[in-house]
């Protein structure tokens, strides 16, 4: 059985070719899809079969995909070109003969208001018509998507935001990396795997608030810092006066609003059933990033 995992010189997918690794999948039945090959050379050296896959170029995906039997999609990272970049992934796919593919999507795709889910839910619709075996990993927010927010506020002491009293179940890059492996890996009883047409709503166990992700902060380093909390639009005015072009600063404000409106706070537990024991919290992951 062939594994392929896409963008495996990304953070997530080379987790995910870390987390097959140590649940024992040999790696000659792993192949890194990386649109740069001399970027996955350290899996080279393991024995993984590094392949170059671009997502704008189908021609490479088709030869990247031969002998594939699980392929994990990747979510490309250019918004506005995700969507014709995934039809190509999963149009490839179907062609080598695929017998699932797992796309990493974003945590209650068809309800949420978070920006990035319009071309998740797009994504997820051409999957359903395209009839390949699938699997949809809705991973929520990533604790690491605060390192930023967490290095500012320790010079500063201060984060700001428009995420009012919404909470966020975060958990680390290498949870969801663990439960896009398990369900790679799983074959099932009947060798075919045990996860198609599964549609997981993954996000950490525990939700915070950013005051409490400044209390953290706070406790963890000793450095005093404080949330303040800003209307949507005064927390973009805010990101475009210290540089940030308008339209990025539109898409954080857009994040917070939805964190907010509540759609990053859902606890199902799919994540830590999936992995098999309880996701990362918060002071962990802050601790590793910070080096503490």
């Amino acid at each position: 059985m062939m594994i392929v995992v896409t963008g495996a010189a990304g953070q997530l997918g080379r987790l995910t070719v870390e987390a097959l690794l140590e649940r024992g999948v040999p790696a000659s039945r792993i192949v890194a899809a990386v649109r740069s090959p001399g970027k996955a050379a350290g899996l080279a050296r393991r024995g993984v079969d590094v392949r170059e896959a671009d997502y704008d170029r189908p021609a490479t995906l088709a030869a990247a995909f031969e002998d594939a039997r699980r392929v994990l999609l990747v979510s490309g990272s250019e918004v506005g070109r995700r969507v014709p970049q995934h039809r190509a992934v999963i149009d490839a796919a179907g062609q080598a003969g695929a017998e699932l593919l797992a796309y990493t999507s974003v945590l209650h795709a068809d309800t949420t208001t978070v920006p990035v889910a319009p071309e998740h839910r797009e994504t997820e619709e051409y999957l359903r018509d395209s009839g390949l075996p699938h699997c949809l990993l809705r991973n929520g927010w990533y604790t690491e998507n605060y390192e930023q927010a967490a290095r500012q506020g320790l010079r500063t002491g201060m984060i700001a935001g428009a995420a009012g009293d919404g909470r966020i179940a975060s958990a680390s890059r290498a949870d969801y990396a663990a439960a896009a492996a398990a369900v790679l890996a799983d074959e099932g009883t009947d060798g075919h795997g045990a996860h198609t047409d599964a549609v997981y709503e993954l996000s950490g166990d525990t939700a915070w608030t950013m005051a409490d992700f400044a209390a953290v902060l706070t406790d963890l380093t000793g450095t005093e810092v404080v949330y303040r909390d800003l209307s949507a639009d005064g927390y973009a005015k805010a990101l475009t006066g210290a540089g940030l072009p308008e339209g990025t600063a539109r898409f954080l404000a857009g994040t917070d609003a939805a964190i907010a409106a509540g759609h990053l706070g859902d606890t199902p537990g799919d994540l830590s059933r999936l992995i098999g024991r309880p996701t990362t919290p918060l002071r962990d992951t802050l601790a590793a990033l910070l080096g503490i």
